[in-house]
């Protein structure tokens, strides 16, 4: 008997070690001090004014940093003293000489005003990241000071993702937000209201949002501060487990998840990508180890959506494929729960993929079939249809066969699949822990004496697995005996 487990509760793994604290410093209506001359002090004098800042620039033998005319950025003709610091909102400076740089900082640090020295990073309290300007969206990338040009470099693969249009989006977020605190509504509207204004926005960044959205989402909102809306399940495929083969539509449903029933095959990884406030437990299943009762995992999805929640059941591969979805869907139907279907990349295309093969050839593989290695009790099943997997044209895919494949090999090879069909199996497929093996189908079982034991398995079967080089193993279980 396979032995049982409860589920279990897991808190979002910690925030990996920050080289420096991102934040975003209002300096609205307030000034700041800048000494200095060069191009840097002109650039940052420029930044801290578009952010509304006015500039006291002390450079008593340098060329004016107003070239601009800029109204904000005033010029004292004469160096810094530490009285300039007094209600300051920060201080930036660029010097030829660490004493320079080090008397100034000193000074800022006294009057308690944050400092920073261009191309100093070891006087600095803060930096300036490179700038992606969509405002009020603002993204800032920082490289701790160590390489600028690479921020840079980042900055501009991120300004090609970023449609300028989001600028829009943002400044009606801005201004519409008054609407919506206005009713002091509970977080849980609050935030149904932004997931439809961001799905709204994704779907069209370009175009300038009018009154009509306006009127449409707040519609949408005072409907739902009538009738609250129920809690609801969404079975989520998370892929083989390579986290780039999570598809957007199931990044969206994590990162809108208040609780995340996962299952032992999720990487974590893809954890890691989920909303962090969002409750995770642990209801997975190991072949032949402890698992959770589907029951108990079925009566667990029911109660927290029951109670208001937005419950992702998050699944490896895809949910529909052995992720014993039907049991999941029909608790849910029955107690009035509505379910939504995310489908995930499948393990078997997963491993096909990271191989480089392909699952079906039209001459000699015109058919798949997945099958699973193993039933509830765990051994193997005995309504296999024989006959079939032993069909040369067929390309066969078993799940979880570690502890069955023996039995499955003489079982089909006795119904006539021939016994030098090509097969693979992939252990943790498109993860970094990926190993596989390749063999003939009778000499594989002999083969997997030294794959790790974590991890899922699947073995492919089938002449489109001749592509592969099998040489690796070509000789039939006799000849392996004999040696």
């Amino acid at each position: 008997m396979i032995p049982r487990r409860a589920p279990t509760t897991q808190p979002p793994a910690r925030i990996a070690p920050l080289a420096t604290l991102p934040v975003f410093h209002k300096v609205q209506g307030r000034f700041v001090v800048l000494a200095g001359h060069s191009d840097g002090v002109r650039w940052k004098a420029e930044l801290l004014a578009a952010a509304g800042a006015e500039i006291r620039l002390f450079s008593p033998d340098g060329a004016p940093a107003d070239a601009s005319g800029d109204p904000q950025i005033v010029r004292i003709a004469r160096s810094w003293q530490e009285s300039d610091f007094a209600g300051a909102a920060l201080a930036v400076g660029d010097f030829d000489t660490d004493e320079e740089a080090g008397t100034f900082a000193a000074a800022a640090r006294k009057a308690g005003i944050p400092v920073n020295l261009i191309d100093r990073p070891a006087f600095c309290d803060f930096q300036f990241g490179a700038i992606v300007n969509r405002s009020p969206l603002v993204i800032s990338i920082s490289t701790d000071g160590a390489a600028p040009v690479f921020g840079q470099a980042i900055r501009a693969r991120i300004e090609a993702l970023i449609p300028p249009g989001l600028a829009h989006w943002a400044a009606a977020a801005r201004d519409w937000r008054r609407y919506v605190q206005a009713s002091r509504p509970a977080y849980a509207l609050r935030r149904l209201f932004w997931e439809r204004f961001t799905e709204r926005a994704m779907a069209e960044p370009e175009r300038r949002p009018d009154a009509g959205d306006r009127r449409d989402l707040l519609r949408a909102f005072a409907r739902d501060r009538q009738a609250p809306p129920s809690g609801r399940v969404i079975l989520v495929g998370a892929g083989p487990g390579d986290p780039e083969l999570l598809t957007l539509k199931a990044l969206r449903a994590l990162h809108s998840a208040d609780i995340i029933l996962h299952d032992d095959l999720v990487a974590p990884e893809i954890l890691d990508l989920a909303r962090r406030e969002a409750e995770r437990i642990r209801v997975g299943k190991t072949g032949h180890g402890p698992s959770c009762r589907q029951s108990d995992i079925c009566a667990l999805i029911v109660r927290e959506a029951l109670a208001g929640k937005r419950v992702v059941r998050l699944k490896g591969g895809d949910p529909l494929i052995f992720g014993r979805a039907t049991e999941e869907i029909d608790a849910c139907r029955a107690a009035g729960v509505a379910v939504d279907i995310i489908p995930g990349i499948s393990s078997a295309q997963g491993a096909a993929a990271s191989l480089g093969v392909s699952l079906t050839e039209r001459r000699t593989a015109r058919r798949i079939q997945y099958v699973t290695g193993h039933g509830e009790d765990g051994r193997l099943p005995t309504d296999m249809n024989w006959a079939a997997l032993a069909d040369p044209v067929a390309t066969t895919v078993v799940y979880m066969p570690r502890r069955t494949l023996d039995g499955f090999v003489r079982e089909a090879l006795a119904a006539g699949l021939d016994p030098a069909t090509p097969a693979i199996a992939v252990v943790n497929a498109t993860r970094a822990t990926q190993t596989h093996r390749r063999a003939r189908i009778d000499a594989l079982p002999a083969a997997l004496g030294d794959l790790p034991e974590a991890g899922p398995m699947l073995v492919m079967i089938g002449a489109a697995m001749r592509e592969a080089d099998i040489a690796e193993i070509e000789m039939n279980p006799l000849q392996m005996a004999a040696e």
